[in-house]
C-alpha cells in the first residue's frame, strides 16, 4: 500500500489520492477528513513509496550480508582448527568423517558382482576338493560295494540321520515307489540322497565327510 500515491493537503494531513477522491465523492464537498478544514490544497508525495523501497533494499542488504557471513564463517570452520585441544581433536574427526563420506560416494561397489565372484570361486574349490578326493581313493568295485551294503544291513538304519524320516517305505506303501532313492557311502552309512546333496551343497569349499563318523567317502544311489 506505500506504493500507492499519496497526497499531503495544505492542513498536513496525508492521504492516499484514491482514498481521498473517493471520500469527496461521496461526501460531495472538499473537506479534510480529519480536521475538516474547507478548500484546501493538495499536493502528490513520494516520502511513503521512498520509505518503502529504502525497507526493501535494507531486508534484501541484510539477508544478502546474513547469507555472505555464514557461507565465510562455514569455511572458515572447515578450513581453520580451532585453538582448543578437545575441538580441535573433534574438527578432525569431522574432517575425517567427510573426507571418508565422500571416498564412498565416489566408489560404485557392484556388490552382486562381487557374491557372484564369490559363489563362482567357492564352486571352483569344490571341483578341486572333488577331483583330488577322486584322485586319492580309486573307485570301489561291486564286490566292495555288496560288503558295504550287507554291512550297513546289519547296523538296521531305518531312518535318515539328517530328516530323520523312514529310509524305506511302510509295508502298505510297498507297492508303490517312495519317490526318494537313497545313498550309500563307503563308511556304510546310509542316508536319503536328497539330504546328502543338500548337505554337500551347504559344505562347500570342504571335503566331502560323512555326515555321521566325518570320513571321506564314496557314494552310491541306490533304491529300496
Amino acid at each position: 500500500m506505500l506504493l500507492v500515491l499519496q497526497v499531503l493537503l495544505s492542513c498536513s494531513h496525508v492521504f492516499h489520492r484514491n482514498c481521498l477522491e473517493a471520500y469527496e465523492k461521496f461526501t460531495g464537498r472538499k473537506t479534510c477528513p480529519m480536521c475538516r478544514k474547507n478548500q484546501y490544497q493538495t499536493r502528490v508525495i513520494h516520502d511513503g513509496a521512498q520509505m518503502y523501497r529504502a525497507r526493501c533494499a535494507t531486508r534484501i542488504q541484510a539477508c544478502w550480508k546474513g547469507y555472505r557471513v555464514r557461507k565465510w564463517y562455514k569455511h572458515f570452520r572447515q578450513t581453520s582448527p580451532p585453538k582448543d585441544p578437545k575441538l580441535r581433536k573433534k574438527f578432525f574427526e569431522e574432517k575425517l568423517s567427510d573426507i571418508s563420506d565422500r571416498l564412498v560416494r565416489c566408489c560404485d561397489p557392484d556388490i552382486d558382482g562381487l557374491f557372484s565372484e564369490i559363489d563362482r570361486s567357492i564352486a571352483i574349490s569344490h571341483n578341486v576338493f572333488h577331483q583330488l578326493d577322486q584322485k586319492c581313493n580309486p573307485e570301489m568295485s561291486e564286490a566292495d560295494w555288496e560288503k558295504i551294503q550287507l554291512q550297513a544291513v546289519r547296523q538296521e538304519i531305518l531312518d535318515c540321520p539328517i530328516c530323520i524320516m523312514p529310509l524305506c517305505p511302510n509295508t502298505e506303501e510297498h507297492s508303490r515307489p517312495s519317490g526318494r532313492p537313497a545313498a550309500l557311502l563307503s563308511c556304510s552309512h546310509v542316508f536319503h540322497q536328497s539330504c546328502l546333496q543338500a548337505f554337500e551343497e551347504f559344505a562347500l569349499g570342504e571335503g566331502l565327510v560323512c555326515p555321521l563318523c566325518r570320513s571321506p567317502y564314496q557314494k552310491k544311489i541306490f533304491s529300496y
